[in-house]
């Protein structure tokens, strides 16, 4: 499966953005996919996952209560509804696939997109 992933850009803190990730090449509805981020000169960080069947979401301690993920397999696609934006969401943001849900690290997570670059200034 391929993913690109869009949306990204500058925010003022406090607010809002939503990331894109468009799937093709693979039958999307069978992935869990997921959300991570990286900062200047610190490791890829888990964000958000969503399994297939949209039940099971998990999210880092960091974001919870102010990032949502979300799914639409009619689409392809998946989300990260970004709100309450902080200077310490700034990073790369990146979209990744894996057909079993199986941990926050990314070296469990086999397929990813290209970053999109999310900036927040305070």
């Amino acid at each position: 499966v391929q993913l690109q992933a869009f949306g990204g850009g500058l925010v003022q803190v406090g607010g809002s953005l939503r990331l894109s990730c468009a799937a093709s090449g693979g039958t999307f509805g069978v992935y869990d996919m997921g959300w991570f981020r990286q900062a200047p000169g610190k490791e890829r960080e888990f964000v958000a996952a969503r399994s297939w069947s949209g039940y099971s979401t998990y999210y880092a301690d960091s974001v919870q209560g102010r990032f949502t993920i979300s799914r639409d397999n009619t689409k392809n696609t998946v989300y990260l509804q970004m709100n309450s934006l902080k200077p310490e969401d700034t990073a790369v943001y990146y979209c990744a696939a894996v057909r079993y849900y199986q941990g926050r690290l990314p070296s469990q997570w086999p397929h990813w997109g290209q970053g999109t670059q999310v900036t927040v200034s305070s």
